[in-house]
């Protein structure tokens, strides 16, 4: 049967870039073995292909079933521009697979002296043990070891050995995505088991569960009154929302539509909100660098939802509305967008909004300006550590921000860089804000 996998094991580019073009397809899902795309192009040396998925968001370090990594897998087969690559992209260059090998292991081995130079400046470490307790050096021919043995002293390095530990239990590494989410999209309510409430919003409840034995996350639908208009309109707006071609959108995988019950199923994100990572007691430090990162993916998923034709479903952008991968990936949540159907008029987290987005109708708004308002609240919130306005009521919030001119205030000693960015984005006039695909090369020089 030809696939996904298929053209890419044969390089077929143009099937790949057909395939990739369609917005419900998933670049980091697995075959039957947990190869993905990604995995498949780095093993038969596609350079292009290789280049092209990683410009669209596939994951780098993504592990098959037997903990290898696509950087594994070029090593083994001599690919030494898609090695490069991988490297650029920040490639593990000491990933353990399942038998305790690294990528420098399989170079050594088979004899790619190149190769096994490129891992050593990248930091490959000469002195991990794999399963066997051999070290790289101890797969290598005397002439190759005794050669990167020499380049290994000349840079100052330690050589110690590392026995093999058993970490595969920990969960620690990021497998490529189960292909059942990215399949299916009318889902039956039976076929749910919902657990755990997590929250319950003006827009509906949301409920922790299981489905196809994976987590997932469903939103039953606050609707006063399920007609058969809105079950139809439902229907036609959900599958707008099935984006799984951008590493920085959070799909929704499938809906139940059951009246009274409309239900919209997202993957479970075990770190939740970046509102919840910033302003909970979560455990992790998120320090200037870590967000930069973050306002960066935000950027790009916002970038490439400005990219598509406008869809029905209403996207309001703030941190409540921002999940975070298990690898610290913030993903826009399409489960957070509010269908044609749901409480017109009504507004909620007006700390985020727009002047005008709380003074015009929807029609008379510039949505890709009133995002990128949004954003710089974001990148303030992302800064400060501190949630906008949280001294008001969202009611009086909205109105001072629509008809008085409260604004937040960029506080003494914020990088010069971050706070000209802010500003920018926070223009007065909507015609004067830059655009999100503009903001996507600045703060990718910030992160350098």
């Amino acid at each position: 049967m030809e696939d996904i996998f298929h053209w890419c094991r044969e390089g077929n580019s143009i099937q790949v870039r057909l395939w990739l073009d369609e917005t419900e397809h998933d670049n980091n899902l697995g075959d039957d073995h947990g190869f993905s795309p990604l995995h498949w192009v780095a093993k038969e040396g596609h350079a292009k292909l290789v280049e092209t998925l990683l410009q669209r968001g596939s994951r780098v370090n993504a592990t098959n079933m037997g903990d290898d990594i696509p950087l594994h897998l070029a090593a083994a087969h001599g690919h030494r521009d898609v090695v490069q690559m991988l490297i650029k992209e920040r490639s593990d260059v000491n990933a353990v697979n399942e038998h305790g090998n690294t990528p420098l292991h399989y170079a050594c081995f088979w004899g790619y002296d190149m190769i096994c130079e490129d891992l050593l400046n990248a930091g490959a470490q000469v002195g991990i043990a794999n399963k066997d307790g051999h070290t790289p050096l101890e797969k290598a021919k005397p002439s190759l070891a005794k050669r990167l043995q020499d380049l290994v002293e000349k840079s100052g390095r330690e050589v110690k050995v590392i026995s093999f530990k058993e970490q595969s239990w920990q969960g620690l590494k990021t497998r490529s995505r189960d292909a059942t989410l990215s399949r299916f999209k009318g889902i039956s309510m039976g076929d749910l088991d919902l657990h755990t409430k997590l929250s319950v919003t003006p827009s509906g409840e949301t409920w922790r569960g299981r489905w196809q034995k994976n987590d997932v996350v469903a939103k039953i639908l606050a609707v006063r009154q399920c007609t058969p208009r809105i079950s139809r309109d439902f229907n036609e707006e959900f599958p707008k929302l099935r984006i799984f071609s951008h590493p920085n959108i959070l799909p929704i995988i499938g809906a139940c539509n059951s009246p009274p019950n409309l239900v919209t199923i997202s993957q479970f994100m075990p770190r939740l909100s970046l509102f919840s990572l910033l302003h909970g007691a979560t455990g992790v430090v998120v320090d200037t660098s870590q967000a930069v990162s973050f306002a960066l993916d935000v950027a790009r998923g916002m970038a490439f939802l400005h990219s598509l034709e406008r869809i029905i479903p209403t996207y309001h952008l703030n941190s409540h509305h921002v999940m975070i991968d298990d690898d610290l990936t913030a993903r826009i949540n399409m489960g957070d967008a509010k269908f044609s159907f749901q409480e017109k008029g009504r507004i909620y987290q007006p700390a985020w909004m727009s002047p005008e987005t709380l003074q015009r109708k929807q029609a008379d708004r510039n949505w890709e300006a009133c995002d990128m308002w949004s954003f710089a609240i974001l990148i303030w919130e992302l800064t400060t550590r501190e949630v906008p306005f949280a001294e008001w009521s969202p009611m009086e919030c909205g109105n001072e921000i629509a008809l008085e001119g409260l604004r937040v205030k960029i506080p003494p000693g914020t990088s010069t860089h971050m706070a000209k960015l802010i500003s920018i984005c926070m223009n007065e006039d909507p015609g004067k804000r830059p655009k999100l695909d503009m903001v996507v090369p600045i703060l990718e020089k910030m992160r350098r």
